[in-house]
């Protein structure tokens, strides 16, 4: 079905932006780069899919049988994401809250072109019907150069002012003190109207400030998303499944001492812990439900990383599951990820409905791809800039798990920073 070939990329160090700008003349562009960050669980380094064979977009109702169904005929790779919002799909759950991206709830496509890179190693996978434009397309990427454009300065809005955020982070807490929950992840977006900007440009300066190892550009048509995760929500291998939510943030410091201890005090924050944990036995239990008996195991609990930016606390849960499972079935019994609704799941998922003003859509959701035997690898949309040219309306939210231990001041200061680089990008 797939024509490939391998090219040596070592004598062009550029290669990887070449591609991305050669790649935005297609309609449909996703583009993951892992930034040679040292994983246990990596294929490859930077993978990029374009221009759409077939393709599925929908909104909540039916997602999951809609994409099962895609998935399984197509056995190929696909490329696409997963909105927040199909936890409609799963639960007795609403979106009723503004949305200004109109971004649909759920996309995916079967790539004519596909480039991945391993080292210094690129590898084209083309469908029959196009592979004798590989050569030229090879040759016409590597004489393709970045063009540099002035952005137009850009006006930032907070839709939930500093003193509104505090008086919704205490609702938080009383729902916490009656048993309701006993932690939620509370998001609160920043916007801009009639914003005009280049999002390769802006995709290449934030991946430069944070270089993080779950980085996505994506592209349809008008709906863009730049991403600078750290996170990854789920990756099957074989007939193993792991997770590995981020719970805990720190500051980072240009003073190496001083920056050595933030993240020794990180390891050792309690309040930091127990949000971690309380999402690691969701996660537990989440993956339980494909799991074979007594396979789910954490493999890490509560590792400091350090990244660019901050400090984060990560834990790897992992699973077995059969081979007659699906893949697809796999990610509805665990979405949305647990690192960005709270637990109880359900009762975090209403709560955040009721306080947060701002539909989440694919804010909160996750970006990836499917192989052709049914593997996956998908992250969790965080630091992320989402844009909709076609409306010039560009978002970013950021989000804190509050729990019983949470100070609402603090969590302020921690969404802040978890801003910062968006902030520094836009401005």
């Amino acid at each position: 079905m797939r024509t490939t070939i391998t090219k040596d990329i070592a004598a062009f160090p550029n290669f990887t932006n070449q591609l991305l700008s050669w790649a935005n003349q297609f309609r449909e562009v996703v583009l993951l780069d892992s930034n040679a960050y040292h994983q246990k669980y990596s294929s490859y380094d930077v993978v990029v899919a374009v221009d759409a064979f077939t393709s599925l977009q929908t909104d909540c109702s039916n997602a999951f049988q809609d994409l099962q169904q895609y998935q399984s005929q197509t056995k190929d790779w696909l490329f696409g994401y997963l909105s927040y919002d199909l936890k409609n799909d799963i639960e007795e759950l609403h979106s009723d809250n503004f949305d200004g991206l109109a971004f649909p709830d759920l996309f995916f496509f079967q790539p004519k072109k596909l480039f991945l890179i391993k080292g210094n190693q690129l590898e084209m996978q083309y469908l029959r019907l196009c592979d004798d434009e590989m050569e030229a397309d090879f040759e016409e990427i590597l004489s393709t150069t970045s063009i540099t454009h002035h952005p137009t300065p850009i006006t930032i809005n907070q839709r939930i002012s500093k003193e509104n955020y505090l008086l919704k982070v205490s609702k938080m807490l009383e729902h916490i003190q009656r048993g309701d929950i006993y932690e939620a992840n509370f998001c609160m977006e920043f916007y801009a109207e009639n914003a005009k900007i280049d999002p390769s440009e802006m995709y290449h300066k934030l991946n430069t400030i944070s270089e993080a190892p779950f980085a996505v550009y994506f592209k349809n048509a008008a709906h863009y998303l730049l991403s600078a995760s750290p996170e990854r929500y789920l990756r099957k291998e074989g007939l193993k499944v792991i997770s590995q939510p981020i719970k805990g943030t720190a500051k980072r410091s240009f003073d190496l001492e001083q920056d050595q201890q933030l993240k020794s005090d990180l390891a050792l924050n309690e309040k930091e812990r127990s949000e971690n944990i309380m999402i690691v036995d969701l996660v537990r239990n989440d993956l339980s439900h494909t799991a074979t008996k007594g396979s789910v195991q954490v493999e890490e609990l509560c590792e400091v990383y350090t990244f660019k930016q901050v400090h984060q606390m990560i834990s790897t849960i992992v699973s077995e599951v059969e081979n007659t499972t699906s893949p697809v079935e796999i990610i509805r019994t665990t979405f949305p990820m647990g690192s960005m609704t709270g637990a109880p799941k359900i009762s975090a998922m209403q709560i955040i409905e009721t306080l947060e003003e701002t539909k989440r859509g694919l804010y909160s959701g996750a970006v990836g791809y499917f192989t052709p035997s049914g593997d996956f690898d998908f992250n969790v949309v965080i630091r992320s800039i989402l844009y909709n040219a076609k409306n010039k309306y560009l978002s970013f939210s950021v989000g804190s798990a509050i729990t019983a231990q949470a100070i609402p001041e603090n969590e302020y200061e921690e969404c802040l920073l978890k801003a910062k680089a968006m902030f520094e990008v836009l401005r």
